[in-house]
């Protein structure tokens, strides 16, 4: 949504005129109402002068305490040792400030500083007053000296204790004040002391409460741990669970089968291994190979068996080489060799013979220990009932044995966190409480600029306020002009111009010269017969609103000067440039819009706003076509009941006008050639930007009109006056509305020689 522009107003219902207060009335209103401001903001200083001299000055103490694990590796237990100290976090942070204001420690600083009978704390050790002895008697109130010293001082004690933690950090801040500074710092750094004595303390009874409780239990473990081992053993002997003491502690009979199955295996291995080489040498006798066989040919008989045989098949082979098959000598070594190999072939069936018996003999034994193991295995199965009863109480009598253990370590670790200061508290001061030298309270500064900017607030907002409520829409102070106009004068009646020029009186003033007075008007005013009546205007249409602002100004007489100004190009309309400098008027609709109304019921007219307030993000305006991102159609509005065209500012900032000079000339020149009239609207005259536009934008047009109720002699209207006729305008007026021109006395006006000024009147 964007900001209301000048051509907005000009279309809408007006406000009433008298609603709310305007900038210019406020400093007015001030300006009148000074004494009630100064006054009450004077008492306001004073006041809180006296009250910082004459309050008494608090001291605050300030102790630092900074929360940690301060317990020694060697004091804790092995498995303390190796896990992580958990961190202190905020809540526990919150937790120790809760401590350190509990009431137990509270009665005890106040024991440790004497507080009792000092008046700052116990009101009531200079008596009891007659209000509260009244109470006493009627049964409203209680005999405060009934309750102990420290009861009666909790209340102030934790008044003037403050205990914070320094930010998210673990260090507590402990603050005391106090009206002595010596016990402001004593107090602090006994409220630490005492913390950290009450941490320590903690410590200590715990521990001595774990070593008392252990001690108590101990013993009567041990008594328990006795009775379990002892019903174990009984169990094992009248079961014949008896164990071997062995590493594994199993029962005889488990054991027992155990071996016996051990020598089964073995057993059956040797029977399977004799049958198995018994087998083989046969197959070796059967293919002619019984040499081969290990247990033959490690025998000493055999092995010189075998070397006759080789010598015998030597001769063999060497007598075959003369001597036929035949013959009786290779016969007879023949037979040789064939009772060689009858007694080879005999020796290894006896070896064949001897490992089966040794195969027969293990079969025998795998037979016998087979029967054994089954007989242990029964014996064995009939004690697994019993062995389930001892496992249980064994069992037992370990959780019990273990308990007993734990209890002890236990124990001596507690005994050894016994003795005093054996463990520090997680605590310790890391600064402590000095006496104060400046007070804390009051701040006398800080306290009199507070109470003299209250008090001029204050004043201020009265006024306003006062103001508001008398008339709050405005009404009386109209029925007052009013009065004030239809009241008869005792001064010489005075007309009043509806249109001035003042530029005349401008130029004497650039020049050091005093305007003239006693010569006679060159022009007599079209209306200087009627009166000036200061109207509210009605609420109605768009036209109807120029109409009334209209109203303001005489525009016939302005726009005869415009119309005798420098005339333009062919074909092209004129340019008028008007720098509104007056605030904005009960009608909301200022010079430009009220002359851009009245010269389009006569002929085509558009009116510029060249530095007002933005349009919205989706709105275009004057700054959006001179940058090139919106075209003509899209800029120009039309205001609702009435001929007059508008164009606002635009959403762009009004700079890009000073960036782009030439397109903005080109964009009035384009104006000015559909338009009769292009009406520049230029307003806060006094800010940069503007002057800049002014300098940029006054080439281009034919007159520049400033709407100025200002003295011709001030300086600010003369420099403007001096800028508009710097910057290369055709002509430059200078219009004052009728209630500014009533209200100043009349001046005279003259008429000048130049060329460059045909018509200069007096501003007043």
């Amino acid at each position: 949504m964007s900001r209301s522009s000048p051509f907005q107003a000009a279309a809408e219902p007006a406000p009433s005129g008298g609603e709310g207060l305007g900038l210019t009335q406020l400093s007015g209103l001030l300006r009148r109402s000074w004494r009630w401001i100064v006054i009450p903001t004077a008492l306001a200083t004073i006041g809180a002068v006296a009250f910082v001299q004459v309050v008494s000055p608090r001291y605050t103490g300030e102790a630092k305490i900074l929360l940690e694990s301060r317990e020694a590796p060697f004091t804790r237990s092995a498995q303390e040792r190796g896990e992580q100290p958990q961190p202190i976090d905020e809540q526990a942070v919150a937790s120790q400030v809760q401590v350190v204001m509990s009431r137990d420690l509270a009665r005890e600083a106040i024991r440790r500083l004497s507080l009792a009978g000092n008046a700052e704390f116990d009101p009531n050790v200079a008596g009891i007053g007659p209000l509260q002895r009244a109470l006493m008697m009627i049964g409203l109130a209680k005999n405060p000296m009934e309750r102990p010293p420290e009861e009666r001082m909790l209340e102030t004690y934790f008044d003037r204790l403050t205990v914070f933690p320094a930010g998210k950090s673990r260090i507590l801040t402990v603050e005391f004040r106090s009206k002595d500074p010596h016990l402001a710092a004593q107090a602090a750094n006994t409220i630490a002391e005492l913390y950290i004595a009450s941490l320590d303390a903690a410590k200590t009874d715990t521990a001595r409460y774990a070593s008392t409780w252990l001690g108590g239990n101990i013993e009567t473990l041990r008594t328990r741990v006795a009775e379990a081992e002892s019903k174990v053993e009984v169990y094992r002997a009248r079961n014949g669970l008896i164990a071997t003491g062995g590493s594994n502690g199993q029962p005889l009979g488990a054991q027992q089968l155990g071996e016996l199955s051990t020598q089964l295996s073995q057993a059956r291995t040797a029977k399977a291994d004799l049958a198995g080489r018994a087998k083989l040498i046969k197959e070796m006798i059967k293919d002619g190979r019984a040499f081969e066989i290990p247990d033959v040919a490690n025998n000493e008989i055999i092995r010189r068996t075998v070397e006759q045989r080789i010598t015998l098949r030597n001769q063999l082979a060497l007598e075959s080489r003369t001597l036929l098959p035949g013959h009786p000598r290779i016969k007879e070594l023949t037979a040789q060799i064939s009772d060689l190999d009858a007694q080879i072939k005999a020796t290894a069936e006896r070896v064949v013979r001897t490992l089966e018996n040794d195969a027969r003999i293990a079969e025998a034994r795998v037979e016998s220990l087979g029967a054994a193991v089954d007989a242990q295995r029964d014996v064995v199965s009939k004690g697994n009932s019993s062995e389930v009863q001892l496992r249980a109480l064994e069992r037992e009598a370990k959780v019990q044995r273990e308990q007993l253990e734990s209890y002890l370590s236990r124990y001596r670790e507690a005994s050894a966190r016994d003795a005093e200061s054996a463990t520090p508290a997680d605590a310790r001061v890391v600064s402590r409480a000095i006496t104060p030298e400046t007070p804390s309270f009051p701040k006398k500064l800080p306290i009199v600029l507070l109470a003299a900017v209250l008090g001029l607030l204050f004043s201020v907002g009265g006024v306003i306020a006062h103001h508001l409520l008398r008339d709050p829409d405005g009404s009386g102070r109209r029925r007052r002009l009013e009065s004030d106009a239809d009241a008869p004068s005792a001064a010489p009646a005075v007309h009043s111009e509806p249109f001035a020029f003042p530029e005349a009186s401008l130029a004497m003033t650039r020049a050091g010269a005093a305007p003239v007075r006693d010569v006679p008007s060159a022009i007599e005013p079209a209306r200087a017969s009627e009166p000036v009546v200061a109207r509210s205007p009605a609420r109605g249409t768009g036209a109807t609103r120029v109409r009334e602002a209209a109203d303001s100004y005489d525009l016939d007489q302005l726009i005869a000067r415009l119309g005798a100004g420098p005339g333009p190009a062919a074909d092209a309309g004129r340019t008028v440039l008007v720098i509104e400098t007056n605030p904005a008027r009960r009608s909301g609709a200022g010079l430009a819009v009220s002359l851009g109304g009245t010269l389009a019921a006569r002929a085509s007219a558009v009116v510029l706003d060249l530095n007002g307030p933005a349009c919205g993000e989706e709105e275009v305006g004057l700054t959006d076509l001179v940058a090139g991102e919106a075209a003509f159609l899209e800029v120009i509005q039309s205001i609702p009941g009435s001929r007059l065209h508008a164009i606002p500012r635009g959403f762009l900032d009004a700079a890009i006008l000073l960036e782009e000079p030439q397109a903005l000339a080109i964009t009035l020149d384009a104006l000015a050639q559909a338009y009769d009239w292009v009406v520049c609207r230029l307003g806060t005259p006094q800010t940069r930007i503007a002057r800049d536009i002014l300098a940029a934008a006054g080439p281009q047009m034919g007159t520049v009109v400033i709407a100025s109720d200002r003295d011709p002699e001030d300086g600010d209207l003369v420099d403007l006056y001096t800028l508009a006729e710097a910057s290369g305008a055709g002509q430059v007026l200078v219009a004052q509305d009728r209630a500014a021109a009533s209200a100043a006395p009349l001046r005279p006006a003259f008429e000048t020689d130049h060329a460059d000024m045909p018509l200069r009147l007096s501003a007043a």
